[in-house]
């Protein structure tokens, strides 16, 4: 019915109510109410908040101008660049969704010529979907308030595979240039242009590695950090980039209000349809059913990933979180799987699912963007889902692909 999905939730959750003799809709309320009285979740609208000053200004231009210098006369060099911008964002905003729209506006417009549009799409698509492993990660924060799990860990544990999503796409996006002989900059590197565009973006750059030393020597909180990042992003616009005045600024507050009202409204709606999903012991009895019915834990892992990638193609990234989450840690914890793992999985998991039709919001931005079929963007993602699927398996069996 194309209803939004926090509203298909509550109407779920008030029809399974009224239906139900045992279950005072009051008590449901309160339940919704009280899943958003949570101190962490202060982090989400400061991150949002950074994002767009810091990426609705003149520090997208700067950092596509130094990555270009620096790699566009390769193979799928212009592609390269958007990945790589992709990944540089994703330690500012922690949304694909911000990434996509942002990033796909300046780079989809300099990919053009020679460039097949669809192609362009699909690289930002994918691309876009590295911002949340890479510090902040607001997918990681809503995981880490279902599962009781530690923000921090989540937050260092996605950098590593973060890098590794995005050597792997810009390796396809070479591949694909390559193949299909795209046309690349054959002038000579320019060493003065290049230091002369690293010096402009370097305060923006710099900004993620802050965000993990904070987080990675106990410096702040991650909500103290949401914090720390929207000051230093103001400053940074203030003083630097000279283009913060008080109606980018107001546009800036009410971008980041509307993106954070949109994710509360979730999380509500799946706290009433989780609640009630424990009420009625739903995850024990998926846990119970696993433990009785499946015994090795390969197989274990490779259901929850089935069950995933399956639930992700139709519901919206957090909301898959938040009602997942309770239904995948009884089995994980059956057959001993830290929750850090848990959770880079299942990010790296739903992930795929922004860009996989039917319902794939990374795949419908950009291909506004480009102003190209779904269908014909989808047919440019071979090579990207076969990258996905690797870091995917390697999270997935291999603990040590995560870092503590």
């Amino acid at each position: 019915m194309a209803m939004p999905i926090a509203h298909a939730l509550l109407v779920a959750a008030m029809a399974a109510a009224a239906s139900s003799e045992r279950i005072p809709l009051d008590l449901l309320v309160q339940q919704m109410v009280a899943q958003v009285q949570s101190f962490p979740l202060i982090a989400i609208p400061f991150f949002m908040l950074t994002g767009t000053l810091m990426m609705g200004g003149k520090l997208g231009e700067a950092l596509v101008g130094v990555l270009s210098a620096l790699i566009g006369r390769f193979h799928g060099g212009p592609a390269q660049v958007g990945v790589l911008s992709s990944t540089l964002f994703g330690g500012v905003s922690g949304s694909a969704v911000a990434d996509a729209s942002a990033i796909g506006s300046l780079m989809i417009p300099a990919q053009a010529p020679g460039y097949p549009a669809a192609f362009s799409a699909a690289t930002l698509a994918s691309a876009a979907t590295i911002d949340i492993l890479i510090p902040p990660s607001i997918p990681m924060i809503l995981f880490a308030l279902s599962a009781n799990a530690s923000i921090a860990s989540l937050f260092v544990a996605g950098v590593l595979p973060g890098l590794l999503m995005c050597g792997g796409f810009m390796a396809a996006c070479w591949w694909v240039g390559k193949s299909r002989n795209f046309p690349r900059d054959t002038s000579r590197f320019d060493g003065k242009a290049f230091r002369r565009h690293f010096a402009y973006a370097s305060p923006a750059v710099l900004l993620p590695v802050l965000i993990l030393i904070f987080l990675r020597f106990g410096i702040a909180t991650p909500t103290e950090v949401a914090v720390l990042s929207t000051l230093y992003a103001g400053l940074v616009s203030t003083l630097i980039y000279h283009d913060l005045g008080w109606k980018r600024l107001n546009e800036a507050i009410v971008q980041a209000g509307l993106a954070t009202g949109v994710v509360l409204l979730v999380i509500m709606a799946s706290a009433a349809i989780g609640w009630l999903l424990t009420f009625d012991q739903m995850p024990q009895g998926v846990a119970h059913w696993v433990q009785a019915n499946v015994h090795a834990k390969w197989l274990v892992i490779l259901l929850m990933n089935v069950l995933m990638l399956f639930l992700g193609m139709f519901i919206d990234l957090p909301a898959a979180i938040l009602l997942l989450t309770p239904v995948f840690v009884p089995p994980a914890n059956a057959i001993g799987m830290d929750m850090t793992q848990l959770g880079i999985m299942m990010v790296v998991n739903l992930a795929i699912g922004l860009y996989t039709p039917p319902v794939g919001t990374t795949l419908f931005i950009t291909s506004a963007l480009a102003k190209v079929k779904v269908g014909q963007t989808v047919r440019e993602l071979g090579p990207f889902y076969v990258v996905a699927f690797a870091v995917l398996a390697l999270v997935s069996y291999v603990p040590a692909s995560i870092l503590r």
